[in-house]
């Protein structure tokens, strides 16, 4: 009789056990598939549900994608060297009535679009032979911002005359023509063809992730 009690308290473990595991593993499988939401253990959760993702590709849609990507930032131009700012008299040398200085600059440009500018009439969607096509185009590239960085710019020389003070605008002038130069050496340089080409390359990733099978973007 003992025998037989315990074989029947084990078979209660056990089925206590196996029970107790179910439990568990369901509500671990419920967690993953609520969390689940993106990359690859979302397209894993969506096979498990057999949950096909569908995204809305009309026009104004698209639009609106696209516009959140707002002021789509693509390029980093980033330049080092020193500029030199002076100033001269007419009649004396500059020994007596000169004023120059040395700056060694550290600066950046930032270029891309502003996809808010985007309209319903740069977006063209065609259908042809099983095959959904867009077409693009976006808003001209622009130069958003040219900065200096005040912590790795600094005087590298500075010279005065005899018989003139210190001129205290000659730094601020200097580092506001650095500013320009460092505009002008990023867009000779082709900054805007960059930006352009990047920002093109993004959102044709988006396109091509919302399910159309040929995108042109230009």
């Amino acid at each position: 009789m003992t025998t037989q009690y315990r074989t029947a308290r084990s078979s209660w473990g056990s089925l206590f056990a196996f029970l107790l595991a179910l439990l568990l593993g369901a509500a671990a499988l419920a967690l993953f598939l609520r969390n689940a939401t993106n990359g690859t253990m979302g397209h894993l959760a969506d096979r498990v549900l057999g949950r096909e993702t569908a995204y809305d590709t009309s026009v104004p849609a698209i639009v609106h994608r696209i516009q959140r990507l707002s002021r789509l930032e693509t390029v980093v131009y980033s330049l080092d060297t020193i500029v030199e700012g002076s100033k001269s008299s007419a009649v004396l040398p500059d020994l007596l009535a000169g004023d120059r200085i040395l700056l060694v600059v550290h600066g950046q440009a930032i270029a891309g679009i502003d996809l808010s500018q985007l309209k319903s009439e740069d977006i063209r969607i065609t259908n042809g032979n099983g095959t959904r096509t867009i077409h693009v185009t976006l808003p001209a590239s622009q130069l958003f911002s040219t900065t200096l960085d005040n912590q790795h710019t600094r005087v590298y020389a500075r010279t005065t005359g005899i018989l003139v003070p210190v001129d205290q605008n000659l730094e601020s002038e200097t580092r506001a023509k650095a500013e320009l130069q460092l505009q002008q050496t990023a867009l000779s340089d082709g900054i805007l063809d960059t930006a352009r080409k990047n920002a093109r390359s993004t959102v044709t990733m988006l396109l091509y992730s919302l399910g159309f099978q040929k995108v042109d973007v230009n």
